[in-house]
């Protein structure tokens, strides 16, 4: 089930998603300034690869309060952005029986944009 829904996910929106994450992580990352940043985007890309089946976890290698200044710099430009569109996306997934399944997982990776510095998705 976890691979059908993965090919599912990939097919009607995954893979465009990624690209455009990977995209602005490499612009990001042109920048000396944006190179935090730009891994961040780019996590969340590979994260929109295959989200069934895997859960969001704190890394545990990081510095809570560099985390946190990370976090909240983020947020402001890009994450609340991101989650806003993430939201809007599950619950009009939600809406039919059928996208639940993937409205979840709009849910799970709204979680993972807002506080990408310090979790991972495993």
């Amino acid at each position: 089930m976890r691979l059908l829904g993965n090919v599912i996910w990939l097919v009607c929106g995954g893979l465009i998603a990624c690209l455009g994450y990977l995209w602005g992580g490499f612009l990001l990352c042109l920048t000396i300034l944006g190179i935090p940043w730009g891994l961040q985007a780019m996590k969340i890309g590979i994260a929109h690869l295959a989200p069934f089946g895997r859960d969001i976890v704190p890394t545990g290698g990081s510095i809570p309060v560099i985390s946190f200044i990370l976090n909240l710099i983020w947020i402001i430009f890009a994450g609340i952005w991101i989650a806003l569109a993430e939201l809007v996306f599950g619950l009009l997934l939600c809406i039919t029986i059928i996208g639940i399944p993937f409205g979840l997982q709009h849910f799970k990776l709204m979680r993972l944009a807002i506080y990408p510095f310090g979790y991972d998705l495993r």
